[in-house]
């Protein structure tokens, strides 16, 4: 028989937005236990790009997405693909992106992504001071390629939107380009710097580093899986295999799992799964200072601690799938298309992102009442707004008005 564990809050998800949340919660003094089956900071919290990305403003779907849907979901070597085993499963959430995708839709949620962005730089540097993380976060920005003039050119307008919502970015040569990274090969669009940016020279390890310190301002952890909430007039019950837990709050932050949960706690919520990918190349000398995305092969080249990492690209499949060998062919690839001395890689990887329909993530109150919140959905921006969740959360939890607004967050705003 499974011992029912007491505690104030549970917080569900031991990625990066639950241990931030979960920090940030034990150092007000709440008793907290995280619940998790994976070790904390496994999957896309160790898996991602390494960027703080406070410039990523634009949601996934913009009319220019819309316009090329159709070819880009069925097109193998698209930067964004569907496995068609899932379309029928996926077509819900089609819909509301298509709908998200029209332009009044897509600026109004370049607005929210935007206004949910300010700050996040400072917020990580903060953070890392306090965990000591410091020496892992590098201020050298982040630069986006143009294999082409053209492609320079259809960016424009994006950038030029960019900057009326407050982002720093600096249009380059291709002579420029060189000088900023001498290791890349010409290319004759040049580029776009985004000089506020920070990166992660290990993620993974900036994520140990918070689990260390969630822990030490006394988090506790519970390895389970929870299936299910039930509201009590004491409180809520949540329980899973080997799991049985009594608790007056609980926080969803499960990332691309939060949807079943979310539905235990009466709250219908649109959410699905992009399947991320990186591939890693072990090496002693970095061949770049910054992370360098190529915009038309929708991927990052890192350097990490020891290694180049390729990450991104996107994949609507489900949680059940394996990973894709052609996904993964397709950024060795992209990768040697840039330097075509890479051998081998060192290894490979696949995780989930939890994906809204309009990019925007689902943090605030249960329909059912405050004593379940939400932090979930952030798509590719999980690792970038943790330490803004985490804020947002622990003013939910102690009855105060959030620093910011969060009405496009809200999980009824579907």
């Amino acid at each position: 028989m499974t011992e029912t564990i007491t505690s104030e809050i549970a917080v569900i998800g031991a990625g990066v937005v639950g241990l931030a949340i979960a920090h940030r919660l034990a150092l007000e003094g709440r008793e907290v236990v995280l619940v998790d089956p994976e070790p904390p900071g496994s999957g896309a919290s160790f898996g991602n790009a390494g960027t703080v990305a406070d410039y990523a403003v634009q949601p996934v779907g913009t009319p220019g997405v819309l316009w090329s849907l159709p070819s880009l979901l069925f097109n193998r070597n698209s930067p964004l693909s569907i496995r068609h085993a899932a379309l029928p499963g996926l077509m819900p959430w089609l819909l509301r992106f298509a709908r998200q995708s029209l332009p009044a839709a897509a600026q109004r949620n370049a607005v929210a992504i935007a206004r949910l962005l300010e700050g996040a730089t400072p917020r990580w540097q903060a953070l890392a001071e306090v965990i000591g993380g410091t020496e892992i976060l590098h201020r050298r920005g982040c630069l986006y390629l143009y294999e082409r003039s053209s492609h320079r050119r259809a960016a424009e307008a994006d950038i030029a939107f960019r900057k009326t919502l407050g982002v720093s970015v600096e249009m380059l040569s291709p002579d420029e380009v060189a000088l900023l990274e001498p290791g890349l090969p010409p290319r004759d669009g040049g580029g776009a710097f985004f000089p506020d940016a920070v990166f992660m020279s290990d993620p993974g390890r900036m994520v140990g580093l918070l689990a260390e310190a969630a822990f030490a301002a006394g988090a506790g952890i519970a390895r389970a899986r929870a299936e299910t909430l039930e509201r009590r007039v004491d409180g809520i019950k949540v329980s899973g295999p080997g799991l049985s837990l009594h608790v007056r709050r609980v926080v969803i932050a499960a990332g691309a799992h939060s949807r079943a949960l979310a539905s235990r706690a009466g709250d219908a919520v649109p959410l699905d799964t992009e399947r991320g990918y990186h591939v890693e190349w072990d090496m002693k000398a970095a061949r770049l200072t910054r992370p360098v995305c190529p915009t038309a092969r929708g991927f990052y080249l890192c350097p990490m601690q020891g290694r180049l990492r390729v990450a991104g690209t996107v994949e609507l499949g489900g949680l059940t799938a394996p990973p894709s060998a052609h996904r993964i062919a397709r950024l060795i690839e992209g990768a040697r298309s840039l330097f075509p001395d890479l051998g081998e890689p060192s290894r490979s990887w696949m995780g989930f992102r939890p994906s809204m329909p309009d990019s925007v993530p689902v943090i605030g109150a249960s329909r059912g009442g405050a004593d379940v919140i939400h932090a979930y959905g952030h798509g590719h921006l999980g690792l970038t707004l943790a330490p803004i969740t985490a804020e947002i959360v622990a003013d939910l939890v102690a009855g105060r008005v959030p620093a910011r607004d969060i009405q496009a967050c809200r999980v009824n705003r579907f």
